[in-house]
């Protein structure tokens, strides 16, 4: 079920975005109750921009896009709010119009690369299928697009490749498959669902070489879904932030990296490995696990894992801040930096 509102009025309103997403909510109907997966969120692409949403498991970033083009075919979820791609509301239009979108415009690669191609099928018909859905294009021509693109994503002799099963290929192999599948219609928008998973460093680095390089020579827009801090560091130039459905600070890789704002982003950034300096005996953690969506608290739904928690953390803090860096907290802008170079001593202390 789709309700949609319109898109005005917000910072994330720009007028260059190719993407805009207002006020977002998805929930699902259970037997326990209902849960909403994404409360709330609004955030924009601009052209080959990318964006890289963090948080742990469970924290919405993949439900909230995959709702954005309309792969959640669950008959109890609800999607609510405005997704707005290059001036045309995508929530609500029919099953015919977004297939004519997704793949054409808006490409996804998936997380698991194993479980997105299908076994019985070679990865060029794979390819060459989704190219000749959206383009009037012969078997000839198509597998011959095919074998360009696994070229461009640097599969070693594509023309032999091309003809191979999933399970002939390595893992980072198939991954570049799955990105050279996304690529076959030339999207203006990727969305890449943690894309180096499951990978070793090297294939991981190649990886990220690989969307840099896409987004250069396509001009592709990326949104990235990630946990992992070193892959924003590595690609982002925007970043987002979620937790418990909610965006609890954005802004640039820079901001993030420098002075973030929110609690929940220092104990990310604290839990990185220091690459200089007196190896830690333990590395801070975050205490506790990511709240139930059935069992939310009232008001900032971080604070019962937040050390510096008060009286006002009962109210749902709004994300506020300046010059496009925002957060959703409290903690007065004055007194960031002296909470934050607290943090790894109140976890140590916690654990």
């Amino acid at each position: 079920m789709y309700s949609s509102t319109p898109a005005s009025g917000a910072a994330e309103d720009r007028g260059d975005a190719l993407l805009v997403v207002r006020d977002l909510k998805v929930s699902f109907r259970t037997e326990q109750g209902l849960i909403r997966a994404v409360d709330g969120i609004s955030f924009s692409v601009a052209p080959r921009e990318i964006v890289g949403i963090v948080g742990e498991s469970g924290s919405g970033k993949s439900v909230s896009l995959l709702s954005v083009i309309g792969l959640i075919d669950d008959p109890n979820v609800r999607i609510e709010g405005s997704v707005v791609y290059k001036g045309q509301e995508l929530l609500g239009l029919s099953r015919a119009a977004l297939r004519r979108v997704r793949g054409a415009e808006i490409a996804m690669i998936f997380q698991d690369p194993m479980t997105a191609l299908t076994p019985v099928y070679t990865i060029g018909w794979q390819i060459a299928e989704q190219y000749r859905a959206h383009n009037q294009a012969s078997s000839r021509i198509a597998r011959s697009r095919a074998i360009e693109l696994l070229g461009a994503v640097g599969i070693p002799n594509p023309a032999v490749a091309v003809d191979r099963y999933p399970h002939e290929l390595s893992g980072g192999m198939r991954q570049r498959a799955i990105i050279a599948m996304a690529l076959s219609c030339n999207p203006s928008l990727l969305i890449a669902d943690e894309p180096t998973t499951a990978l070793d460093v090297t294939v991981q680095a190649q990886i990220l070489e690989l969307l840099q390089k896409l987004r250069q020579e396509f001009g592709s827009s990326i949104l990235l879904i990630t946990h992992d801090m070193g892959v924003v560091a590595e690609v982002a130039d925007r970043v987002m932030v979620m937790y418990a459905g909610q965006i609890v600070e954005h802004g640039t890789k820079r901001d993030l990296f420098n002075d973030p704002w929110h609690p929940y982003a220092w104990g990310l950034h604290a839990s990185i490995p220091p690459l200089s300096g007196a190896r830690p005996a333990r590395l801070p953690s975050i205490p506790g696990s990511p709240p139930s969506l059935l069992t939310l608290v009232a008001g900032c739904s971080f604070a019962p894992r937040c050390p510096y928690h008060f009286e006002k953390c009962s109210q749902r803090p709004r994300l506020t801040g300046q010059a496009g860096h925002e957060a959703a907290c409290f903690i007065a802008p004055d007194r960031r930096a002296v909470a934050r170079a607290a943090w790894p001593t109140l976890r140590r202390a916690a654990t």
